[in-house]
């Protein structure tokens, strides 16, 4: 586990300057995840603050834990960007700055004379990633966008949920988070070209259009077949068992994908005339026949218990896994190897996901640290492109 600080690591994007000028999710999460790979972010906040540091239960000093998920590595100051003083101050900072990140409804910016084509003219050099809902223009075009909107506009409410239940919300912001990552990867395209050309570009990701591409295979399905998806609760509409499972005691997740797989599991639970039915084969098969397949195979898991047999069918090459709650999760022992759980100043987070060989991820500052500028650039003499 991650327990401390480690500001002697440079990091990938040591030297480069983020403004993160957004609030709520996509954007503070791209923010936080440029300056997990050693970006130098300078976060400003209005007057009140980020609206998520009301977003509780649990507080701690006033403060949810919703903000404290999305801002780490990150310096905040305050300003009024409706006030005079407040849009001068962001001019000066972006002309030290080499990203923009942001998230306010399209034209607000510009209503403030700080908008990106206000702007690009003065610092060319910029990479200036909006973030927003639907984009700029077309037919639903600087409408304001929310995950759960999103999720119900983009078929994705539609794919989950029990096959003979209602359209269901997946339990996360996965839109939100998903233009987040593709705020970052759009961010250091920009600035991967930059290196080439030595100008900046727009960034421009859409929670509408990540939320479409979050359609796989349903999205591929309909193209090939036509036929529209429907709900098929926790089983995958393509293959099958990729389902949950009951056992004789807690139930697992099979992740069976290929025909090897599938035989290798019916030979540890003693039940290799199912690979051997014609109806159960091939993959193509099982699919068909999963109505068939499934009460069969959780009559042979009776006699065991889920989180062994698991752990046991992995052992042997079958993709199996325990259902855990969200504590389990977090306190297993492989979490803790991946130093997916850092402790920093007070501050608990999950770690960075992308881990690098020579210049790895680094926590610096926890959430509210204060900063009034960015920091110098580092002593290797590294400088913008």
């Amino acid at each position: 586990m991650n327990t401390s600080a480690t500001p002697s690591c440079a990091g990938a994007l040591a030297g480069i300057k983020v403004l993160d000028l957004s609030r709520i999710l996509g954007g503070p999460l791209c923010g936080q995840i440029l300056g997990d790979h050693g970006a130098d972010v300078l976060k400003v906040e209005p007057p009140q603050g980020d609206d998520t540091r009301a977003w509780g239960p649990p507080f701690r000093d006033g403060v949810a834990s919703y903000y404290f998920g999305l801002n780490r590595n990150k310096r905040i100051q305050f300003l009024d960007l409706s006030a005079a003083d407040g849009q001068q101050r962001v001019r000066e900072l972006m002309a030290q700055a080499d990203v923009v990140v942001e998230n306010f409804k399209v034209g607000t910016m510009e209503k403030w004379g700080i908008g990106y084509e206000q702007m690009r003219h003065d610092f060319p050099h910029l990479v200036w990633c909006r973030v927003t809902g639907f984009g700029a223009d077309g037919p639903l075009g600087s409408l304001p966008g929310y995950d759960a909107a999103i999720q119900a506009m983009a078929g994705l409410m539609s794919i989950n949920g029990e096959a003979d239940g209602d359209p269901l919300r997946v339990g996360l912001p996965v839109v939100d988070m998903v233009t987040g990552l593709n705020a970052v990867i759009g961010v250091l395209l920009a600035l991967h070209e930059r290196a080439r050309s030595g100008m900046g570009q727009l960034v421009d990701a859409a929670l509408y259009d990540s939320g479409l591409s979050l359609l796989h295979p349903h999205a591929a399905n309909w193209f090939m077949s036509g036929k529209i998806p429907q709900r098929t609760g926790n089983a995958h509409p393509n293959i099958y068992p990729y389902d949950v499972i009951r056992t004789g005691g807690a139930p697992i997740f099979l992740a069976v994908g290929n025909d090897r797989q599938f035989r290798l599991l019916c030979g540890h639970i003693g039940q290799q005339a199912l690979a051997d039915d014609e109806r159960f084969a091939t993959a193509g098969q099982r699919s068909v026949h999963r109505a068939v397949l499934k009460p069969l195979l959780e009559q042979a898991f009776a006699a065991y218990d889920g989180v062994p047999l698991a752990d046991a069918l992995m052992a042997i090459g079958v993709p199996a896994a325990p259902v855990l709650d969200v504590e389990q999760a977090l306190q297993h022992p492989h979490t803790l190897h991946r130093d997916m759980v850092v402790r920093l100043d007070g501050y608990q987070g999950l770690g960075a996901p992308v881990k690098l060989g020579r210049t790895p991820a680094s926590y610096r500052f926890a959430p509210l640290s204060e900063g009034q500028d960015f920091l110098p650039m580092p002593e290797d003499g590294r400088t913008r492109e």
